[in-house]
């Protein structure tokens, strides 16, 4: 029989409602120091995870936002020769000392932190292809050389790497065998209620019923091309507050689209619902037994 071995815990935070399986994944990821990839689609929190994670261990926490240009070189450093150019020619610094030039990236300052950290790696499939690829030693080893000086960069204490993707792409192979993977499914009835209560705690009783219904009305609909998000929905019932209206205002109508919905083509699509005679639901009963089990 194995003795078991002591880790961190993350369980929530009062800020953050997460299923049990999200903490079970997080929870994993730290006890095999393995990256924690997140996939879901976009406003369910991937990346607030990241910072409540940081928050509930006591840990900083380094952002690596991803864009379309973003190379894997410059998580790790960059070498600002433009810096050592102007130093050299206007008579500024030690130009023979290459390391003053040096410039770590996120991932460069988790791994030479002397402290325990969360490192987010933001929507890596915004990048090219092979950026993951790029990050397999590192990931795996925690390690990585400054070419410009030979240093290696060792991480004394290997940081929890927590990478969000909202499936825009696929990802290679190699690069997820080296993760946890959780895909986050989007929040029912009941979780929903208690991520609002987070966000809204003395929200009426009727006016979140109404709002839930209208809201999980609106993500059935198949014409629409995006359909509304966590975020969008904590957005709306803020609008609707700000307002003054009550459950009665948006018993027959949807106030406020434009706070759920994003496209034109939405918009209209739900416009000729309207002018086709569609009634929009009033309460749970009406959107039929998947919500009235």
């Amino acid at each position: 029989m194995t003795d078991s071995i002591d880790f961190e815990q993350f369980s929530g935070t009062e800020g953050y409602i997460a299923s049990s399986s999200l903490l079970d994944a997080v929870n994993a990821a730290i006890a095999l120091q393995r990256p924690l990839l997140i996939k879901g689609e976009p406003g369910t929190g991937k990346t607030l995870l990241a910072e409540h994670v940081a928050e509930a261990l006591g840990q900083p926490l380094e952002k690596w936002h991803i864009k379309s240009t973003s190379k894997a070189q410059e998580g790790l450093y960059v070498y600002d020769t433009v810096q050592r150019l102007n130093d050299a020619r206007f008579g500024d610094g030690d130009v023979s000392d290459i390391r003053t030039y040096i410039r770590f990236g996120a991932m460069g300052r988790s791994f030479a932190a002397k402290e325990a950290q969360v490192l987010l790696i933001d929507e890596i499939d915004k990048a090219d292809i092979e950026f993951p690829n790029d990050l397999l030693r590192e990931l795996d080893e925690m390690r990585f050389t400054v070419m410009e000086t030979g240093d290696e960069v060792v991480a004394e204490v290997r940081p929890l790497v927590i990478i969000t993707s909202n499936n825009e792409r696929e990802l290679p192979d190699a690069f997820l065998r080296r993760c946890v993977f959780h895909f986050i499914e989007f929040p029912d009835k009941e979780l929903m209620t208690q991520i609002v209560a987070v966000h809204h705690p003395h929200l009426e009783t009727r006016l979140l019923d109404q709002v839930l219904v209208k809201f999980f009305w609106l993500r059935e609909q198949t014409e629409l091309r995006k359909k509304p998000s966590t975020s969008e929905l904590i957005d709306w019932i803020s609008v609707l507050l700000r307002s003054g209206m009550g459950a009665d205002d948006i018993e027959q109508h949807i106030p406020f689209l434009g706070a759920l919905l994003k496209n034109e083509q939405d918009t209209e699509a739900l416009d000729q619902y309207g002018e086709r005679g569609g009634s929009y639901p009033s309460e749970w009963a009406d959107l039929g037994p998947r919500y009235n089990n």
